[in-house]
């Protein structure tokens, strides 16, 4: 772990990362690898950092150890940077749909399903002199 401070302190001293990209960072390096593949650290806003969970169960357990991440997280970036934690679920997004074909679902005339256009022809005839 202060190996990863040591890092991310020779980090912050550089202009070359933002300070959202470094407390993103450190996210991982504080809370581990088991909380770090549930959680995402978003982006950090006012002093807070937005982290999303998987479900409110992660929510809620992570919001009990907030002071304890607070801590960890103070401890890897140094005091100033990050002053909160929240944990935020994130909104289910549909997949891009494919497009369909504009036309409509079935052909207006049953004849128009025959692919050969002779045939389709005496098909028509056909069928006008049975019916009348």
């Amino acid at each position: 772990m202060e190996r990863a401070a040591k890092s991310l302190a020779k980090l912050k001293l550089s202009d070359a990362i933002s300070v959202d990209e470094l407390a993103c960072a450190a996210w991982a390096a504080a809370v581990g690898k088991r909380i770090g593949a549930r959680t995402a650290a978003k982006s950090l806003v006012r002093g807070s950092l937005i982290v999303e969970v998987d479900d409110a169960i992660w929510q809620k357990n992570l919001f009990q150890l907030r002071s304890q991440i607070l801590a960890k997280l103070t401890s890897v970036l140094g005091g100033g940077i990050i002053r909160d934690v929240e944990f935020r679920i994130p909104t289910a997004r549909r997949p891009p749909q494919v497009a369909k074909e504009l036309r409509a679902s079935a052909p207006a005339d049953e004849a128009d399903r025959i692919a050969d256009p002779g045939m389709r022809i005496v098909y028509k005839q056909t069928r006008k002199k049975a019916s009348a």
